[in-house]
């Protein structure tokens, strides 16, 4: 809208001047033409290394600027990134990462590479979705096959929402895999599991462990998610991918699969 597109050229006429900003990028609803009236801006504000190490130290990784300066309830929302942080989350970003980027657009840019990189970050090839499949297959078998299954047998109350919350978390990201679509953050799943393809009666049995987590309607769900994507994963083979994924991340230098 007029609106915000007048308080993004305010906010790239402040940050110019600054000759530790390298670029700016505009995510999100405004980037993607889908925004509200009272939609906020958002950006990645890209600086030198040198401004983005004195950042870090100072642990101020993002903030609000020129809130109620453009209209009613106007803020643009900052993040802060340089090069190698753009570089970086080309080769292991994670999905919300991948995902703030897509359809994002360079408004300003001292270099050329930050157009190449943003355009790069939202990408991820077969062969990582085909990955992250098996993943998130692993955590529905151990969180709905086995953490779900022992919260029953002890009553444990907390453990029962927290496997059933991880499933559903599982099935749904193998979903949007499948599709090869990236995950913005949990609050977008209940849409995207219903906007992705899947067999029929897979999206009820996602709702039916949502609304009455129970190691039947767990193993329901983990039935379909079997025919559908499993290819015969192995209850062993889930073990040691759930082990190296979870446990073993620390190790790695991974994330666990939930953060995928």
């Amino acid at each position: 809208m007029e609106h915000q597109e007048r308080a993004l050229a305010a906010y790239v006429a402040q940050v110019q001047k600054d000759p530790d900003t390298l670029g700016l990028v505009l995510v999100g609803s405004v980037a993607r033409g889908s925004e509200r009236e009272d939609s906020d801006v958002d950006v990645y504000l890209v600086v030198t290394r040198e401004a983005f190490a004195l950042a870090a130290a100072e642990d101020r990784w993002a903030w609000v600027d020129r809130r109620g300066l453009d209209y009613p309830g106007s803020y643009i929302d900052v993040k802060l990134a340089d090069l190698d942080y753009l570089r970086t989350a080309v080769v292991r970003g994670d999905d919300p990462t991948r995902a703030s980027f897509a359809g994002a657009r360079v408004v300003f840019s001292r270099t050329a590479e930050i157009d190449e990189l943003v355009a790069a970050i939202s990408i991820v090839d077969d062969a990582a979705w085909a990955n992250r499949i098996r993943s998130h297959v692993a955590q529905a078998h151990l969180h709905g096959g086995y953490f779900l299954r022992q919260a029953e047998e002890h009553g444990d109350p907390f453990l029962l929402q927290h496997a059933s919350v991880h499933l559903t978390l599982a099935a749904a990201r193998a979903a949007l895999a499948a599709a090869h679509r990236l995950m913005p953050g949990p609050k977008y799943i209940h849409a995207l599991v219903r906007g992705v393809p899947s067999p029929e009666g897979f999206v009820a049995a996602w709702d039916r462990v949502v609304e009455h987590p129970s190691a039947e309607s767990a193993a329901a769900l983990i039935a379909r998610l079997d025919e559908w994507l499993g290819q015969g994963q192995s209850a062993d083979e889930s073990l040691s991918v759930f082990i190296r994924d979870n446990e073993l991340a620390w190790l790695r230098g991974t994330v666990p699969a939930e953060y995928f």
